[in-house]
């Protein structure tokens, strides 16, 4: 029998492993599927008593994972993992890997406030109706009920396709749940064992569905929260709070934890999600670059996208940093951060009669109107970064203090200043962040300013015997030109795992956004932050990602047979690459010219995306070849596609072959690359397309054919492009940038393309 044969692989090692005091941690288990022996009812039986052979705890299987894996987590020592690995059906075992959190003015900037009516064919208000059958799924750090921004008035019911419930917890009734806030699970088995068993319970985490940290409400209430009336973070963006899809459905899976997201809960969570039955999967969240059969959150999202599940996540807050992307996995949608067109500025007034402009979210009572003494400590070497115990209270008390940015987190210099007895602070940015600008809610009178104001602070303080300042406060400015602006934290392209798949794919609002926020902690979610306060301003790609799962649940609603590559496509080919100063986009980092490395195809436009005319609709078929083309065995990609027949049988000569609606072309040894792509007709029947390409000087790209005639809606035609390296061309250079465009009338399909010249 398979169990017996599997025990005969176990045991004569297990009798070698003496008994030791090896420390156990969490590793997740890839199984073969098909394999579990006909006599245990379920996978979880055969896997609990697969482990009861190893080790003589009863508790060491933490997760059973069904649909988004095959396999379990569990708790193990060393000796554990080796038996593992060399039994006949495992696949692989691995560490937990710790993942970390990636942290209404935008529905109005994105142009789908709901007094919008009838545009390209669509009434926005109908949609955003209809989006009550659809569900999002977040995965973060819980969920406050309470907040306005889950309240069900006039929803209908649920939709009977919810197999989800509402769990409760020491803080959290399973009643806490209504029509809107359809879900809210949490998933701690893999915090609980990393952190010795023992933590929760003893600070003042609590094992439930409650977000103690904001984000995950901040998160959720992005993508679909409610819509609330006067609005504001103490005052600052007063106006009206909504989500991107006021009327879709919120299921809250709480698997982040004080001391980061654990791969083995968010599988968790995803495993769950997927069998709740969520249309989207929203992951504000990431790790580092493992391979896609390593990567947990590419592991469930592959499950989810062949369900018919979009997965929108953060592209990371490394930026500028170049190759610095998280989840990259190209059925995953992976979205960059840009600015709105609201600011915050505060004023900082110096002693020589100049006056600065910054930034900054500061509620509490001003500095007065005289001017006091200004200090930049550099008395150490972690003095002027304003780090833990680094400032001389002698020197800074009564004053106005320069920090520069970097390190430590941007609120947590306010509040050692403020230790340390000084009364303001003004939060310089050194190269690395350049003239970014990010507004916080600091408990002193603070001003944000860029690297080059920064550098005349810090000369004007050096050179005048006795430099003071004055801090003020000019609250909310709408209509900000320029807009959007690439977010110099942003993380950026190449796609180092898969440099023939070109990410990010889009960038959304990401910038000061308003959305609800827990009342558990204050704004600067600082211990020593005692305010409470009903929606806060947060910045990172944690905001930019479900601002496209809102919209990814507008799609739905509005085309609810479309695939999630299909949506991903409508949200892609139709994003705009100028501003609103209609110049093109722009980085934060220090005013230069964005490209497609820092804004994949360019920043969401929702109208129309409704309306894409063609799409890349891309197969799991596809998916399956491309990973093939990887080079990855077979057992490999089965662990992510959990088909026990996979094959090989069909492989792309080149990854980039993937039918995907942007290009990443490498020129190395050879000088002609040549993709196929296949696009959808999901507009008129009888459309016409022409082809537009631009590019550098140094490649020639040729489309054939170059007119694409469609009969009827959905019909599928391909073409091809191949791109000739010039041999003039310089050699120096090593990254350019170009696109493909369809045309049909005012329709455009637009595909960005990125050239690679590598060194063979």
């Amino acid at each position: 029998m398979a169990w017996f044969r599997l025990l005969l692989t176990f045991v004569p090692l297990l009798l070698t492993i003496s008994v030791t005091g090896t420390a156990k941690q969490t590793y997740i288990v890839h199984m073969k599927h098909n394999a579990k022996p006909e006599s245990y009812a379920t996978h979880h039986d055969w896997y609990s008593a697969s482990l009861q052979s190893l080790s003589s705890s009863s508790d060491s299987l933490l997760y059973t994972y069904k649909d988004a894996f095959h396999g379990f987590a569990a708790s193990l020592d060393p000796e554990e993992v080796n038996i593992l690995k060399q039994s006949d059906y495992v696949l692989d075992v691995y560490e937990d890997t710790v993942y970390t959190l990636h942290t209404t003015r935008s529905p109005e900037f994105l142009g789908i406030s709901a007094d919008l009516g009838l545009f390209d064919g669509h009434n926005t208000l109908d949609v955003d109706q209809a989006s009550h059958d659809v569900i999002i799924g977040v995965l973060d750090t819980g969920v406050w009920p309470e907040s306005k921004s889950f309240d069900d008035s006039g929803m209908p019911a649920i939709p009977s396709k919810w197999k989800g419930q509402c769990e409760s917890g020491p803080d959290f009734s399973a009643k806490a749940c209504n029509k809107k806030l359809i879900g809210a699970r949490f998933f701690s088995k893999g915090f609980h064992m990393a952190s010795g068993g023992g933590y929760i319970g003893k600070s003042k985490e609590v094992e439930s569905p409650r977000d103690q940290d904001g984000h995950g409400t901040h998160t959720a209430t992005t993508a679909a929260g409610s819509l609330v009336a006067n609005a504001s973070l103490l005052g600052y963006a007063s106006g009206n709070a909504r989500g991107m899809a006021t009327r879709a459905r919120v299921a809250s899976y709480k698997v982040c934890w004080s001391s980061g997201c654990f791969g083995s809960d968010i599988l968790a969570g995803m495993d769950t999600a997927i069998m709740d039955g969520v249309d989207v999967l929203s992951l504000s969240l990431g790790g580092g670059s493992a391979p896609y059969y390593r990567d947990t959150v590419a592991v469930g999202a592959f499950t989810a996208m062949e369900r018919g599940i979009f997965v929108s996540c953060s592209a990371g807050n490394s930026g500028p940093t170049k190759a610095s992307l998280a989840n990259v996995a190209p059925w995953i949608m992976t979205v960059g951060a840009g600015t709105l067109d609201r600011d915050f500025p505060a004023y900082a007034s110096l002693g020589n009669k100049k006056r600065f402009t910054g930034v900054s979210l500061y509620s509490g009572p001003g500095m007065g109107r005289e001017p006091v003494g200004l200090v930049y400590d550099k008395g150490n070497s972690s003095s002027n970064l304003c780090l833990p115990g680094s400032l001389d209270p002698s020197l800074v008390r009564g004053k106005v203090v320069v920090c520069d940015r970097g390190i430590n987190a941007r609120v947590e210099k306010g509040a050692i200043v403020r230790d340390a007895g000084g009364v303001g602070m003004i939060l310089a940015n050194t190269a690395a962040s350049g003239e970014e600008l990010v507004a916080d809610s600091h408990l002193l009178p603070t001003v944000a300013v860029g690297r080059k104001v920064g550098d005349m602070i810090r000369e004007y303080v050096s050179s005048e015997r006795n430099p003071n300042a004055l801090l003020s406060f000019g609250g909310t400015v709408l209509n900000v030109t320029p807009s959007p602006v690439v977010a110099a934290f942003s993380s950026r392209g190449p796609n180092m795992l898969t440099p023939q798949i070109l990410k990010p794919d889009v960038i959304g609002p990401g910038v000061n956004i308003l959305a609800a926020w827990s009342e558990a902690v204050g704004p600067t979610g600082l211990e020593q932050d005692t305010r409470k306060t009903k929606f806060n301003i947060m910045s990172g790609t944690s905001m930019s990602c479900p601002h496209i799962s809102g919209l990814a649940a507008l799609l739905k609603a509005a085309h609810p047979n479309w695939s999630p590559s299909a949506i991903k496509s409508a949200l892609m080919t139709t994003a705009y690459n100028v501003d609103n100063t209609r110049l093109p986009l722009r980085d934060a980092t220090d005013g230069s010219l964005s490209n497609p490395w820092a804004h994949g195809s360019g920043h969401v436009d929702p109208h129309k995306a409704l309306t894409p005319g063609l799409v890349y609709d891309t197969s799991t078929e596809e998916y399956i070849a491309f990973l093939c083309s990887l080079g990855y065995t077979v057992e490999r990609i089965q662990a992510i596609v959990k088909r026990p027949n996979t094959t090989c049988s069909k492989i792309f000569s080149d990854p980039g072959q993937l039918n995907y609606p942007s290009f990443s072309v490498l020129f190395s040894d050879k000088r002609v690359v040549r993709y196929t792509r296949e696009v959808t007709n999901v507009g008129a029947a009888a459309s016409v397309y022409e082809v537009v390409v631009s590019g550098p000087s140094t490649v020639g790209i040729t489309v054939r054919p170059n007119k694409l005639v469609f009969k009827n809606v959905g019909d599928k035609l391909r073409y091809t492009v191949t791109f000739v390296a010039k041999k003039d061309a310089n050699l120096n250079t090593r990254s350019e940038f170009g696109s493909v465009v369809w045309r049909s009338g005012q329709t455009q399909v637009r595909s960005p393309i990125s050239f690679t010249w590598t060194q063979s």
